[in-house]
């Protein structure tokens, strides 16, 4: 059984103590297959590290997060630029919109949404999406760029079934992580309503740990967590949903 995380921060400084284990605990249970988004330019280093130190497993986004979109960030989009016309990523991510957290720098976050999507298209990749508090707004962008060159990955979806459908119009696939464990976490009232090819497994590791570990560091190794309780909302074994969640990812990353 293979398994995706389809998200991971394993550069994040929560793992500095035991990151080696963490990888190696989550690889033991047949999580083979990292990708990594990015945050801002302070974490590209770490990135390049952490694919130096197990250059099968893991794979690169490169990105900025929007919550890092503040005075700076036409600076930190020439160093997305830069780097991917430099080497191989496998996505735009993550970019987006958080309106939960402030809403300052709205024009900027909507400004540096759509340059990442069209830098995407350039290199052909996958975006990967970060929406809080902002579905309207993802939405906006994502209608004014609609075009047979953008797909990706609909991060941490939260979403209702009317906006996961509408995600899914936009060749969005949806990612599903601890979230789905959730008492009040709702995704798992209607996602059986998805179709399995539309879904990714992530844990967006070291946030959003699932049911039993809520509220503790996430890991690699709790997309077990996710992938029993895709299991059992489908109705399907978990070597099932495992294989199919991975075909799905190499079908959105191209590997």
């Amino acid at each position: 059984m293979i398994l995706t995380d389809t998200h991971t921060h394993l550069y994040s400084e929560a793992f500095d103590e035991d990151r080696e284990a963490v990888i190696e605990k989550a690889m033991a249970l047949g999580v083979k297959r990292f990708f990594i988004p990015a945050i801002d330019s302070t974490y590209t280093e770490a990135m390049f590290e952490l694919e130096k130190s197990h250059p099968e497993n893991i794979f690169l986004m490169m990105g900025l997060h929007p919550t890092h979109v503040k005075e700076s960030y036409k600076e930190e989009l020439r160093h997305v630029g830069e780097m991917l016309a430099q080497r191989k990523f496998y996505a735009v991510g993550e970019i987006g919109m958080d309106l939960y957290w402030d809403k300052t720098f709205l024009k900027e976050q909507q400004e540096a949404f759509r340059t990442q999507i069209q830098l995407a298209k350039k290199y052909k990749l996958p975006i990967v999406i970060h929406c809080r508090d902002a579905f309207d707004e993802v939405f906006e962008v994502l209608e004014s760029e609609k075009d047979d060159g953008l797909y990706g990955v609909f991060h941490c979806f939260t979403g209702n079934l009317e906006q996961a459908q509408k995600a899914i119009g936009y060749n969005m696939m949806l990612g599903i992580g601890g979230v789905v464990t959730f008492k009040n976490g709702k995704i798992d009232t209607f996602l059986a309503e998805i179709p399995l090819k539309n879904i990714v497994l992530e844990t967006d590791s070291p946030y959003l740990a699932p049911v039993p570990y809520r509220g503790k560091r996430n890991e690699s190794a709790y997309l077990m967590q996710v992938v029993e309780k895709l299991a059992d909302l489908y109705g399907l074994p978990t070597e099932t949903v495992a294989e199919l969640t991975t075909e799905n990812s190499k079908r959105v990353f191209g590997v």
